[in-house]
């Protein structure tokens, strides 16, 4: 891939360096992609890949805690990491003259790092899941991923529990790096004022200090097949109920994912959507009510979400399933269609113009396998979307009783009355 916007290199290696030239601005978004996430986890491994992506910070074969927190500091930097199902990515955005030490330093961190301060580091955390425990309006999002994929990897919180964080060994700790930071799982990408053959020729020259050889690594486990609607709920004393419906998604490079950005912004994805007008501007039912989606490589993930006072749950859950509906018995009107495009198209524009949004497309598409399209090409996608695109995805994804519920509150069987009207089979289930 190589064209005015981005090139990309490969390396005898393996590992993959894409950039893209922004010449009009002063600082570089850079960031290591690694695919290695929660979904490469087996039983008893739950949270490595996220413990590990804190351990990067600890220290590595040339760079002490302390010392890394010192470089980035003084550059006036902003290094961060993250964890996702798929994927793990440290990435930073600096100036661009300070290309050359942060990319030798971020290299050694995420190829060679030391296994230092582990224990205290687990306790780190061990306080991050309980805080993320505290939290219903995000938890309930790991407890839908349970009920839509089940005991699959896809279907395990990220985040880890206290029980593995603990107690797993430093030397499986290591174990797990060296066959998941393999050269061909790593995807280098940079955006800003840079020259591509000079990231080329700095990451080589950081690549022959050492790291995980190459080598074959373990494939995921495949996608499990579309299973029943299932129910969970999470007990828990709360103010609110909440709740979330959801069902398996599309793929990552499905071409269908310019519709269902559409059809997310349609059904509760902006402050003009479908959900938030009936459900918090008409009815008063939520303050926090939307629709989102994710994406792997071989499936997704749709769902909506609203949190509200138990005795309006029933109600809230209603509507919610009246407007599922609705979308798919209804065409989208051309003035409602027109308006999510352009929304979605104005989101697009306004985030590529961050180094770090261009540097995180880039990163993720290419370790990902998805075509980095110009912003141009999006536009075109986007603009196809048709009414008919939308209502058939609709269909497919967001029938109310293909749909599984899962719910963080203190009363289960006020909740599976309340999914009557989403879906009579599961509510009796």
């Amino acid at each position: 891939m190589n064209d005015d916007r981005h090139r990309l290199t490969e390396l005898d290696a393996g590992v993959r360096v894409v950039t893209e030239a922004m010449p009009g601005v002063r600082s570089i978004a850079l960031g290591l992609w690694v695919g290695a996430g929660s979904r490469d986890e087996a039983d008893g491994q739950a949270g490595l890949s996220h413990f590990i992506e804190h351990l990067l910070f600890k220290g590595s074969r040339s760079f002490g805690s302390t010392e890394i927190d010192e470089i980035f500091d003084a550059m006036g930097a902003e290094i961060n990491a993250g964890t996702s199902k798929e994927t793990t990515s440290v990435y930073a955005r600096f100036l661009d003259r300070h290309l050359e030490r942060a990319l030798e330093v971020m290299a050694d961190m995420v190829l060679r790092p030391a296994w230092a301060d582990v224990d205290s580091e687990r306790q780190v955390v061990i306080e991050e899941i309980a805080m993320y425990e505290d939290e219903p309006s995000d938890k309930v999002h790991d407890v839908l991923a349970g009920a839509v994929f089940g005991h699959h990897p896809l279907g395990k919180p990220i985040i880890g529990t206290p029980e593995v964080v603990s107690s797993v060994p430093v030397d499986d700790i290591a174990a797990y790096h060296a066959r998941r930071y393999r050269p061909g799982r790593l995807v280098v990408a940079a955006a800003g004022n840079l020259e591509h053959d000079r990231v080329v020729a700095l990451l080589e020259r950081a690549l022959a200090a050492g790291g995980p050889a190459a080598g074959p690594t373990p494939a995921p486990d495949p996608a499990p097949a579309n299973g029943r609607p299932a129910l969970r709920f999470h007990h828990k004393t709360t103010e609110q109920v909440h709740v979330c419906l959801g069902g398996p998604g599309i793929a990552r490079a499905d071409e269908r994912r310019f519709a269902l950005r559409v059809l997310d912004t349609i059904l509760g994805g902006s402050s003009s959507s479908r959900l938030f007008q009936e459900v918090r501007e008409r009815r008063g039912l939520a303050y926090s009510v939307f629709s989102y989606f994710s994406q792997f490589v071989d499936t997704g993930e749709v769902a909506v979400y609203v949190g509200t006072r138990p005795d309006r749950v029933r109600e809230a859950l209603g509507v919610l399933a009246a407007e599922l509906r609705r979308l798919q018995e209804e065409p989208v009107g051309a003035g409602e269609l027109e308006r999510a495009r352009e929304n979605v198209k104005g989101r697009t524009a306004l985030g590529l113009e961050s180094t770090q949004a261009r540097m995180h497309r880039l990163g993720s598409s290419v370790l990902m396998g998805v075509p980095v399209l110009t912003p141009d090409e999006i536009m075109a996608r986007i603009d196809a979307v048709t009414a008919d695109d939308v209502e058939s995805l609709a269909r497919e994804l967001l029938d109310p009783e293909r749909l599984s519920a899962a719910a963080v509150g203190e009363d289960e069987d006020a909740f599976r009355a309340a999914l009557e009207p989403v879906s009579p089979a599961l509510a009796a289930a």
